[in-house]
């Protein structure tokens, strides 16, 4: 049977009356023709500190996701293990390492000292050859570096988004993606923020406007029914 439209973690904050203003936004969801897997910003800064509520480390890790982040990493795994064996392209996207005065968002340093190691991917997610890693210097993943340019050469025509944050660098990137032409689906159980609240609301407006958001069951299912595929095709 088909997952409701509306079954999704936001069912706790999104009145009824809210949903009947969504109305007209309703369809069928899907995972693109042609897809490749985008994971967004997956770095050791996010997983620092733990699996603790943010608010509890965020003053020695400020760029903490803390429990948010970890709970992630399971499902985030099943993700690539799936978007693999299925052949799909796989690109990251992370911060730049350089030092200038152009960031991602508007959030303050804070005290604790830059790191080498920083911006390199979560060792969960270890980047493996024919892997492509996109630096860049604000949220998007589109803004200002070459991840159309790959796309288009591979013949891609929808993105599997999962990473942080959900109202960041996620949100930026699938918009971004949605604009130039892109199917976006994004993972529900492999997106992440600081905060539940953000998280979910900014799923809601994505889902609705955006992206097709897609519990992890539903995306696994997809790729196991066309594993082997797209490597072949």
């Amino acid at each position: 049977m088909a997952r409701d439209f509306e079954d999704h973690c936001w069912q706790d904050i999104v009145s009824p009356e809210i949903l009947e203003v969504y109305r007209d936004y309703r369809r069928e969801v899907y995972v693109g023709a042609r897809p490749a897997l985008l994971a967004i910003d997956l770095y050791s800064l996010v997983y620092r500190g733990g699996a603790r509520p943010p608010h509890e480390i965020t003053r020695d890790n400020p760029s903490t996701c803390g429990v948010y982040a970890h709970n992630a990493i399971e499902p985030t795994k099943k993700l690539f293990a799936a978007a693999r064996a299925a052949g799909l392209p796989v690109f990251y996207t992370t911060g730049s390492s350089g030092a200038g005065k152009v960031r991602a968002t508007k959030r303050q340093r804070g005290d604790a000292p830059p790191r080498d190691d920083d911006n390199d991917i979560y060792e969960a997610f270890t980047p493996q050859d024919g892997d492509v890693v996109i630096q860049k210097e604000r949220a998007s993943g589109f803004y200002g570096t070459p991840l159309i340019a790959y796309l288009t050469q591979l013949g891609i025509d929808s993105l599997i988004v999962c990473g942080e944050s959900t109202s960041g660098c996620v949100r930026a990137s699938v918009v971004d993606g949605y604009s130039n032409g892109y199917h976006m689906t994004v993972v529900e159980e492999c997106v992440f923020d600081r905060s539940e609240l953000s998280h979910k609301i900014n799923l809601f407006d994505l889902h609705h406007k955006y992206a097709d958001v897609m519990v992890l069951d539903e995306v696994l299912t997809h790729l196991s029914a066309v594993s082997g595929n797209m490597s072949a095709a």
